[in-house]
């Protein structure tokens, strides 16, 4: 079935066009409400940082919790719940402007978004073929991209409006998701027996599968590092535009065109997988993370913005390939607690990124901060440049086979 006719798909995707949406508003408003409140970098770096932290944090038992349980019944709850904590933030925001709700408020949010997550790709699994997944992941990484490229400069122009407005916007767009998932048909899992194991066994045989795929393992410790890097990266830029005057508007359109960019990647995605091999896509990736070197020769805004988008074209290439194969080698008795697993391990670094540059930007340049982490960019281009694992991906033939 063409993924065009497939119903419970569409219905997914717009269900999550809306919600992401929603997120990209609230992306910006988060730290500009943490800015215009207290006027300091490391309050905003801990606000980024709580809204990333359960991830890491809860995602393993996110994944547990998708094997054992109805996967709708959790996506629904998940969305649930952050209507609900988007709801009172706005109104927090509206009536009593404080700082120290905010963070609370934003774990809140991301506790949701760890349950959902990994109980998501069981649902694009049950509704999309083996052999149309690669194609599934990179509808979304284009949907995603689409919505960066609007999302952001409306946000800073709904901040701009009120701050209140992003987060009650986001608050609808959950409700929304909520809707379109209840309106979905097929079951979100195949048929399971009841689990005898304890939750550590069923943890660590999710750990186990993971880890005893090369490919899987070696893209999950790579990418870990560079969600660091590149959260990082997006974090030192909003806060030395920030700092150099720019209006939140303007603040969005920077990462609007990092978004525009990622969409170009998106819509090439197809045209690069059926000509490039899977080593030389995720090589493309690291090396271009490097690029941000530049900054250090140039310190200008306009520059670090520049220097972020060749990562944002290959990113969505690279997530269709990794992505796709990851979904389609587990199997679904497996698959939420191997996507917890390497949720955990790829995300465990991210909240940190946001939190380590507010810290450095709180005492340092931002020229320093940026050559902080690009070295931690050169070390993954070099570390993917001699991995094995790059070299024997497993074919997706095989796979669907």
């Amino acid at each position: 079935m063409a993924l065009r006719r497939n119903r419970d798909f569409l219905l997914l995707q717009a269900g999550q066009l809306l919600s992401s949406v929603g997120s990209s508003f609230s992306s910006v408003a988060y730290p500009l409400l943490v800015l215009s409140l207290t006027h300091s970098a490391p309050q905003a770096g801990l606000a980024a940082f709580a809204r990333l932290l359960p991830s890491p944090l809860l995602g393993l038992l996110a994944g547990v919790a998708a094997d054992r349980w109805d996967r709708r019944r959790i996506m629904l709850a998940a969305d649930a719940g952050r209507a609900l904590a988007l709801a009172v933030l706005t109104a927090v925001v509206a009536f009593d402007p404080v700082y120290w709700p905010i963070p609370l408020l934003a774990f809140a949010e991301g506790a949701g978004d760890a349950f959902f997550g990994a109980s998501a790709p069981g649902a694009i699994r049950a509704v999309v073929p083996a052999e149309e997944l690669p194609t599934a992941v990179s509808v979304q990484q284009g949907r995603s991209a689409a919505v960066g490229v609007v999302g952001p400069p409306l946000g800073g122009a709904l901040f701009g409006l009120g701050r209140a407005v992003p987060f009650a916007a986001d608050a609808a767009s959950y409700a929304f998701s909520f809707a379109s998932l209840l309106a979905m048909r097929a079951p979100f899992q195949q048929p399971r027996e009841r689990y005898a194991l304890r939750l550590r066994a069923q943890l660590a045989e999710g750990f186990r599968f993971l880890w005893r795929q090369p490919f899987l393992r070696t893209t999950a410790l790579l990418y870990a590092v560079g969600n660091f890097t590149i959260s990082a990266f997006l974090f030192t830029l909003v806060v030395v535009a920030r700092r150099h005057g720019f209006s939140g508007g303007e603040i969005g359109v920077l990462l609007a065109i990092f978004s525009a960019f990622v969409l170009l990647g998106s819509l090439s995605s197809s045209f690069a997988r059926n000509r490039l091999s899977v080593r030389a896509i995720v090589l493309a990736e690291l090396y271009a993370g490097t690029a941000v070197l530049a900054f250090a020769a140039w310190p200008n805004v306009y520059v670090l913005a520049a220097a972020l988008l060749p990562q944002a074209i290959v990113l969505p290439i690279t997530d269709s390939v990794v992505i796709g194969r990851r979904i389609a080698i587990t199997p679904d008795r497996l698959l939420g607690r191997v996507e917890a697993v390497r949720t955990t391990l790829a995300r465990t670094a991210q909240p940190l990124g946001p939190l380590a540059a507010g810290l450095l930007l709180g005492s340092v340049s931002g020229r320093a901060t940026v050559a902080i982490f690009a070295a931690f960019s050169v070390g993954l281009a070099v570390c993917g440049t001699a991995s094995r694992a790059l070299r024997t991906p497993p074919p997706l033939a095989e796979i669907s086979a």
